[in-house]
């Protein structure tokens, strides 16, 4: 073979080494595989760009067809119940979240994880696809419910993909580069949402065209294949399969761990507290109708804010979750305190000053907490967390969060009878209870060695 087609043959892994090195920061990869197994460092720069496009693909898909965007619109435009639609959002969560104790211990029993997540990918996609002519068929009621039923199912395969994508990335990206890689698939998704939101702000908040919200629909099902095929990709080295367990040995295991180790119960506080963070958005949104004149905050907005956000304060959050996830848990919960400060300082403005451009800075401020938080605590759980009980950790703690979830409606519940000032006030204190909570959580580092000498 001639030097020039040697060449050609190594440019695509050296443009591969060079995109990871532009993304994670460092070309440098051989001192920083001593948390992965030796044979998942040669693929480290591969693996790293197949997860940042897998991100990047969910996360947009998630926009163009999830519950807090397309789904409302597209239940409303086929007349479905109202309630209906208050469902979406707490179906989502739940379902996400409180089967993940029973999917641990199988997912523990194969040594290969990755496949798990695909698989999810694979039903999130039917999901959506049979969701479209659930829509055009069927009648109004029932078409509701049989969405409903197809998200519960949706955000079922999304917790297990949850549980999976932890284990896979703590196998094939060594720590130092975890934040980086969380921060990159939400910059890189952020910005698809922000021209998501362009689209919707210009075309589908105005438009009532059923094929519109289809065919969202449709490309939101494209993306989880495509999301599922990237990951498909990834080169994951087998892992232990002994100590599996049911969802009762999962749950004892669980509260073990809770009784044991010190540093996961300050965890658990803190992330349940900044709960809080996660579900407020849709309540911003609901205090930013009650107070901005005009018109109404749009949803094209929200998602160009949070798309901002995104952009913003991604890269900046993985950088810094990398050195202290703790902190970055901290600081974002101050900031979603912020937020709703700022929401109340412009609902007390003169009227004509609460116009909807100024409380985008609100839905800013957010998204930069809420992208905080999401990306500080994952980073913490699978920096801390014994690579043998990974699964168990993730598990317990989000289908813990998940009863919790279910409670956060009653948020709604103070807006409807005590008013939306009183609502957000519970907000912030909730907030900044749960920035006292981080505070006090330990380092990932000094949590991995008290559960590693327990």
């Amino acid at each position: 073979m001639s030097e020039r087609s040697e060449i050609k043959v190594r440019d695509p892994e050296q443009l591969s080494n060079r995109a990871y090195a532009v993304l994670s920061g460092d070309d440098q990869t051989d001192r920083l595989c001593e948390a992965i197994p030796e044979s998942a460092c040669s693929n480290l720069p591969r693996n790293y760009l197949l997860n940042v496009g897998n991100g990047a693909s969910s996360k947009l898909a998630e926009q163009v067809a999830g519950p807090n965007v397309v789904l409302p619109w597209l239940l409303g435009a086929i007349g479905a119940p109202a309630a209906l639609i208050g469902l979406l959002m707490p179906i989502k969560q739940a379902g996400s979240l409180l089967p993940q104790l029973a999917i641990a211990g199988w997912i523990r029993s194969a040594a290969r994880r990755k496949f798990f997540w695909v698989l999810a990918g694979v039903v999130q996609a039917l999901c959506l696809l049979l969701m479209i002519p659930a829509a055009e068929f069927l009648p109004a009621a029932t078409a509701g419910w049989v969405i409903i039923a197809l998200l519960a199912v949706f955000a079922i395969a999304s917790g297990t993909a949850s549980v999976a994508f932890q284990d896979v990335v703590g196998k094939t990206i060594p720590k130092g580069r975890r934040g980086r890689l969380l921060a990159n698939r939400a910059a890189i998704g952020g910005a698809l949402t922000i021209v998501a939101g362009l689209l919707i702000n210009q075309y589908i908040g105005h438009g009532q065209d059923m094929l519109i919200y289809l065919g969202l629909v449709f490309f939101g099902a494209m993306l989880w294949f495509l999301a599922a095929g990237l990951f498909l990709m990834i080169k994951e080295t087998p892992g232990a399969t002994e100590g599996g367990r049911n969802a009762i040995q999962e749950a004892g295991n669980g509260i073990r761990l809770v009784k044991r180790l010190s540093a996961y119960r300050r965890y658990l506080l803190a992330r349940a507290l900044l709960l809080t963070v996660e579900v407020a958005t849709p309540l911003f949104v609901l205090f930013g109708q009650g107070v901005v004149v005009g018109s109404a905050v749009g949803l094209g907005m929200f998602v160009i804010a949070v798309g901002v956000a995104q952009v913003i304060g991604s890269p900046f959050w993985g950088y810094f979750a990398d050195a202290s996830a703790r902190r970055v848990l901290y600081w974002s919960a101050l900031i979603a305190a912020a937020a709703g400060m700022v929401a109340i300082a412009i609902g007390l403005l003169p009227e004509g000053w609460r116009v909807a451009p100024l409380y985008a800075v609100v839905f800013v401020l957010i998204g930069l907490a809420e992208a905080g938080v999401r990306l500080g605590r994952k980073t913490w759980l699978v920096d801390a967390a014994p690579a043998a009980d990974r699964p168990t950790w993730v598990a317990f703690s989000n289908t813990s969060i998940g009863l919790l979830t279910l409670a956060a409606g009653g948020l709604g519940l103070i807006a409807q009878f005590a008013g939306l000032e009183a609502m957000m006030l519970t907000i912030v204190a909730l907030c900044l209870a749960g920035a006292a909570a981080a505070w006090f959580m330990p380092e990932a580092s000094d949590a991995e060695r008290e559960a590693l000498n327990d």
